[in-house]
């Protein structure tokens, strides 16, 4: 199997690459289970951003992420949820299709979690930017609920998205054309 080495925050890890298409593969970063690169990632990221009240981030990927974005900073963080729970009342929901999902899916936020973002700097948080469509969901997520976007981050920026100057991301991540 192919691999990229990644180095980011100090560390080194070495990421399959796989296919997303006929003509297009990616090198996989997941940071569920990774404790040492999730704390160290949080870490520089905090570096690189500035004031902020709480962390928005998507179901699931970007959860280790906030969470210890959270716990190194002291604030709280809520998540935008794939589907509807039992104890979310009154959702307010958006739309995205991302670059490793199949189809598109919603985004959804209670609103109990909205009130945590109303009038508040948010930094919105993920492991990967790549097409910027789960970005726009939590960017609309925040606006809806009267949220004020702070800053966009991400560990990794993937393909284009590195070029952009409106998020703060720890390296870039080269997308692979297919042979």
């Amino acid at each position: 199997m192919k691999t990229y080495t990644l180095n980011v925050a100090g560390l080194q890890r070495e990421l399959p690459i796989l296919p997303v298409n006929e003509s297009l593969s990616i090198a996989a970063f997941v940071m569920f289970s990774d404790v040492e690169l999730t704390v160290a990632c949080a870490g520089e990221l905090l570096k690189k951003v500035g004031d902020f009240d709480v962390i928005l981030t998507a179901e699931s990927k970007g959860i280790p992420l906030a969470y210890e974005l959270a716990r190194q900073s002291g604030k709280s963080y809520v998540v935008g949820r794939k589907s509807v729970k039992l104890y979310m009342s009154d959702p307010i929901s958006v739309n995205v299709k991302s670059i490793t999902t199949l189809g598109v899916q919603t985004l959804y936020l209670s609103r109990e979690d909205a009130e945590k973002l109303k009038g508040k700097k948010v930094l919105i948080a993920d492991d990967v930017i790549s097409t910027g469509e789960s970005l726009t969901a939590l960017e609309k997520l925040c606006e809806e609920a009267g949220g004020i976007i702070a800053y966009k981050s991400a560990v990794l920026a993937e393909g284009e998205a590195a070029d952009r100057e409106d998020i703060v991301f720890l390296e870039k991540l080269p997308l692979f054309p297919s042979n």
